[in-house]
């Protein structure tokens, strides 16, 4: 794999994890932020079982698996709106009775 390929993709996961480490207001930036994060090391593993000629089908489970997060942070998603109104961190107090 072309070095430049490897030092971009490490940026934009870099970015991905800044913007999840900055957004926490609002739970959809949370979950955008990680599947960009997701999107970025399929493209690392891809990369790096295409160089080294390994099987293809650990990203088949990568991507399996990995859908099945985004599903769940969705369903996360839709209950705290459906339950509070909003996707506001401040507005979900679990201590409150």
């Amino acid at each position: 794999m072309d070095l430049w390929m490897m030092i971009f993709v490490m940026y934009m996961y870099m970015s991905g994890l800044l913007v999840f480490m900055m957004k926490r207001k609002h739970l959809i930036m949370t979950l955008l932020s990680l599947e960009y994060m997701m999107l970025m090391m399929y493209f690392i593993l891809y990369f790096y079982l295409f160089q080294y000629e390994g099987d293809l089908y650990y990203l088949m489970m990568f991507l399996v698996f990995s859908v099945c997060e985004g599903v769940l942070g969705l369903s996360i998603l839709v209950l705290m709106i459906r339950s509070h109104g909003n996707d506001f961190f401040q507005s979900f107090v679990i201590l409150r009775c």
